[in-house]
């Protein structure tokens, strides 16, 4: 089949349909990622305006949808030109041009909005390394998806007595002011190992784009506090099914070395699992040893791994 028999066109937002098909497609090309309609039509629907965001989608001419796209400016990060699409193909309808097509409206798209490099995560397999190389994509760093039988794995214990002045709380009870989250979230996003720097500078934007993500789980995200004041946080998102992800753990500065970490994660995963999620899912920097470490402990098994591919528009790759 021809690459015209494949059209690409915006996602419509108060289409239903349109928004269960693209998790259909995630899900089938990257079947450890959770991802929801509700999600999807709030991450469009959320999205800041410097990001000029885009949800693409690729249809056949009988209107079957068989590839998505994610495409947008970095805007919260402070180095300039920096943009990135991430496409996802329906492993069932390769080979029709659906990637190809994708990524000309996402690069031609970029390009007019001043980005200058451009990534994309790239499944760490030959066909899809070719596939980027092919287009002028050059790889970096890696990161790795990890899966738990949340089932039938023997989580550690939470001890019988917390530290002197620790306590655990769901992200629930800080729902009249989430801000003591918000700057935990932000140091810890700081410090997270990448070669995208990224900054959560703005309350109202986390607000609208973070606390209030249908697939972020309040209840299931726990908060370790250490004397009131909040120290390490595990945010859960799930799909309200089955499958549970941890979005981000993270320790404030101060507090580190102590294992508000691994107990904060203990106790989600526990909840998780006494709520009824059989499957969990992270995902790692390959550079982050001591997250790594972290999910190794618990039981967490790499499952797949990506890897970032930059491009720099206009022919020259970086």
């Amino acid at each position: 089949m021809s690459l015209h028999a494949v059209r690409v066109r915006d996602l419509r937002p108060d289409d239903p349909a349109d928004a269960e098909s693209v998790v259909r497609v995630r899900r089938a090309a990257l079947p450890f990622m959770v991802t929801t309609p509700a999600g999807v039509a709030f991450e469009l629907g959320s999205a800041h305006p410097g990001a000029r965001y885009r949800l693409l989608v690729a249809e056949t001419a009988d209107g079957r949808t068989v590839g998505t796209a994610q495409v947008g400016l970095a805007h919260d990060s402070p180095e300039p030109g920096l943009a990135y699409v991430n496409a996802y193909v329906d492993p069932a309808h390769r080979a029709l041009g659906a990637g190809t097509a994708l990524l000309r409206e996402a690069e031609g798209h970029l390009a007019a909005h001043g980005a200058v490099d451009v990534y994309a995560w790239v499944l760490d397999e030959p066909a899809h390394r070719a596939f980027a190389e092919r287009r002028g994509y050059r790889a970096s760093r890696s990161a790795h998806f990890l899966r738990l039988d949340l089932a039938a794995a023997a989580l550690p214990p939470l001890p019988d007595e917390l530290p002197a002045g620790v306590e655990l709380r769901p992200a629930s009870a800080f729902t009249g002011d989430p801000r003591p989250l918000y700057e935990a979230d932000a140091e810890a996003t700081a410090d997270e190992p990448g070669d995208v720097p990224a900054e959560l500078d703005d309350y109202r934007e986390w607000l609208d784009g973070v606390w209030h993500d249908p697939t972020l789980d309040h209840e299931l995200t726990s908060v370790a506090l250490v004397d009131g004041e909040v120290a390490a946080f595990s945010a859960a998102r799930t799909d309200g099914r089955t499958r549970y992800s941890s979005a981000m753990t993270g320790t404030r500065r101060a507090f580190r070395g102590r294992g508000l970490a691994k107990l904060a994660k203990a106790d989600s995963l526990r909840r998780a699992r006494a709520a009824g999620y059989t499957e969990a899912f992270t995902g790692n920097d390959a550079g982050n040893g001591p997250m790594l470490a972290i999910n190794a402990w618990f039981g967490y098994e790499i499952c797949a791994t990506e890897t970032r591919f930059t491009k720099r528009l206009g022919g020259a790759s970086r």
